[in-house]
């Protein structure tokens, strides 16, 4: 998701820098791109409008237009103002003493119960005592998936097949939950294929029967702006204390996230992952933002390797790259951790990489040449995984090649880039994420400059900094040289 809005924002600023020195008339036309890029997104157009007047009254303004850089103040205020269209966010559940409700809504399809145990599987993490409530009646395969999902996070499920009576298996829940002291109960209500008086009905009787502490509604990121008035609908019968967006990585084209808080005034407050139950994550607006504008997302990218990497055996791999020690096996170990954090594409794009890296890869799929190089290294011996450069030979890299599954090239073009890849691995050795991340914006600027792809020898930095106009000046004489060879060669040859 965003993919397209991204690609569509860059160009509009890339159109700014190129103009030189920026007057009001062709700052608006390239602000006008970017309002053609939000709409192209499927932002709703009364956002638009509202948002483009604030950038608009901010970019046109002498500030600006007299700066240094205008273009790059325009993405500083498109920046601040992404945030504040999709923020303040609370993330707190303003858990209570006793037992507190928390009653999930939303359309059939939105992923509503599996966002009920998500969040429980959340809840329960903070050492609350959590039970989830079945009373989604319109559907019976609703309950049973309920009692799965359940079963899986180790929460109880309350539910009363026989029961037609939403509001009463609500209460009847709520009387349970306070028996056995449980700290958080959630109620999975039903949903409907479409806003109707009668699910609104039900849904108000639950409120005010039950009277929950909070409300959320679960919202399908690739309905589009169906998902933003469904919202608005929700809110204006139920009054919502926020939305949990699911399928954002999915292909949608990611207007529904820029809409629901200013058409609604009701904040994202979680965002649904993939299919695994402990795929729900706090929305950061200021983190999503720079997603979008291709800044990457590191901060919620260290925050999940420390959920989910093996800590011991992180430690143990720097030990060894502090002492001078990078194999193959290290190489493995440490992609196995990155797959962990989910699809390459999307740990990329968080890393603010995935543009140019997908480009210079030719648009390949990286999760399965993740594959193919895991099948290289497995399909060697110890000894050529401790130094395949001095021990793998024409031999070695014909049976490693036909172990794996793939030509002897392959094998090849991995064993030559070891030497670069320990390099690199040994100088981030100590060093912090900044500037581990700094030396990883690096290694995709000289991929990008590498049609081929293939890693250099990763050199130190003399600490001097050629300006633009130094390069294309190096550029020009390097050209003028390439010339006056090639007219020598010519006056040689008469």
């Amino acid at each position: 998701m965003f993919d397209a809005l991204q690609e569509n924002l860059s160009g509009a600023f890339r159109s700014l820098r190129g103009r030189g020195k920026l007057s009001e008339a062709n700052m608006r036309d390239g602000l006008a791109q970017v309002r053609e890029a939000l709409l192209e997104a499927d932002v709703s157009l009364s956002v638009v409008r509202d948002f483009m007047d604030r950038v608009t009254e901010q970019a046109v303004g002498e500030r600006v237009l007299a700066s240094l850089d205008p273009s790059q103040q325009v993405v500083g205020i498109v920046h601040q103002e992404l945030i504040n269209l999709m923020g303040p966010v609370d993330h707190d559940l303003h858990l209570r003493k006793g037992t507190t409700v928390l009653m999930l809504c939303g359309l059939q399809g939105s992923g509503k119960t599996t966002s009920c145990a998500k969040l429980a599987q959340r809840i329960k993490k903070l050492n609350k005592k959590t039970m989830l409530c079945a009373a989604d009646l319109q559907r019976p395969a609703a309950i049973d998936q309920l009692h799965v999902l359940g079963e899986q996070i180790g929460v109880p499920v309350f539910s009363q097949r026989e029961s037609k009576n939403p509001v009463a298996v609500c209460q009847a829940a709520l009387a349970e939950a306070k028996s056995r002291e449980v700290d958080v109960l959630i109620l999975d209500t039903a949903g409907r294929l479409a806003i109707d008086e009668e699910l609104m009905a039900e849904l108000t009787l639950i409120d005010r029967k039950v009277q929950p502490d909070q409300v959320y509604l679960v919202v399908d990121g690739m309905t589009g702006q169906d998902a933003v008035k469904s919202a608005k609908g929700f809110n204006d019968a139920l009054e919502l204390d926020g939305c949990i967006m699911t399928k954002l990585d999915g292909d949608a084209r990611g207007g529904a996230a820029l809409s629901v808080k200013h058409v609604t005034g009701v904040p994202i407050k979680f965002i649904g992952t993939g299919e695994q139950v402990d795929g729900l994550e706090e929305f950061h607006p200021d983190r999503l933002t720079g997603r979008i504008l291709g800044m990457g997302d590191v901060l919620t990218l260290v925050e999940q390797a420390q959920q989910k990497f093996d800590q011991e055996e992180m430690e143990r791999q720097e030990e060894r790259l502090k002492k001078g020690e990078f194999t193959l096996d290290d190489f493995r170990k440490q992609l196995s951790q990155v797959t962990k954090l989910g699809p390459m594409g999307k740990v990329m794009g968080m890393l603010g990489m995935d543009g140019g890296l997908a480009e210079t890869m030719g648009g390949g799929d990286m999760d399965k040449d993740m594959q193919r190089l895991f099948g290289i290294i497995d399909s060697m011996t110890a000894e050529e995984r401790r130094n395949p450069t001095k021990v793998i030979d024409q031999s070695r890299r014909g049976r490693i090649a036909q172990g794996s599954g793939v030509s002897a090239g392959e094998v090849n073009d991995l064993v030559k880039q070891f030497d670069s890849m320990a390099s690199l691995m040994k100088q981030m050795a100590g060093k912090g994420m900044r500037d581990r991340m700094k030396m990883a914006k690096e290694l995709q600027n000289q991929a990008m400059t590498n049609p081929g792809g293939k890693l250099g020898k990763t050199k130190q930095g003399t600490g001097k900094r050629l300006s633009s106009k130094e390069r294309q000046k190096l550029k020009k004489m390097r050209e003028k040289e390439v010339r006056r060879k090639k007219r020598e060669s010519r006056s040689g040859g008469k």
